[in-house]
C-alpha cells in the first residue's frame, strides 16, 4: 500500500467521513419512510375493518328494513280487506234497516236491490 501524506490521508478520511455520514441519514431517512408507509398501511387496514363492519350492520338494517315492509304490505292487505267487509255489512245493515221499517208499516211491496258487480243480488216480498 502506497502512503500518501498526511494531508492527504486527512482529506481521504475526512471524504469517506463525509460519504458515510451522508449514507447515514439518507438509510435514517429511508427507515423513517418505511416506518411511515408501515403505520399508514397498518392505519388503512384498520380503517378498512371498521368500513367492512359498518357494511355488515348497515346490510344487517335493510334486511330488517326489507322484512318491516313486508310485514306492512301483509298487514295492509288485510286491512284492506276488512275496510271492505265492515262497508259491505253496513251497506247491508242500512238496507236490512230500510226494509225492517218497510215491514214494520206493514206496507206488501216487493224489493229489489242490487248492489255491485261484486255481491249478490237481493230480491224480496216483504209482505
Amino acid at each position: 500500500m502506497a502512503t500518501g501524506t498526511p494531508d492527504s490521508q486527512a482529506r481521504f478520511g475526512q471524504s469517506v467521513k463525509g460519504l458515510l455520514t451522508e449514507k447515514v441519514n439518507t438509510c435514517g431517512t429511508d427507515v423513517i419512510a418505511l416506518t411511515k408507509q408501515v403505520l399508514k398501511g397498518s392505519r388503512s387496514s384498520e380503517l378498512l375493518g371498521q368500513a367492512a363492519r359498518n357494511m355488515v350492520l348497515q346490510e344487517d338494517a335493510i334486511l330488517h328494513s326489507e322484512d318491516s315492509l313486508r310485514k306492512m304490505a301483509i298487514i295492509t292487505t288485510h286491512l284492506q280487506y276488512q275496510q271492505e267487509a265492515i262497508q259491505k255489512n253496513m251497506q247491508l245493515q242500512s238496507q236490512r234497516q230500510i226494509l225492517n221499517l218497510l215491514r214494520h208499516q206493514g206496507t206488501p211491496i216487493t224489493v229489489f236491490i242490487q248492489q255491485s258487480a261484486k255481491s249478490h243480488t237481493w230480491c224480496g216480498n216483504l209482505n
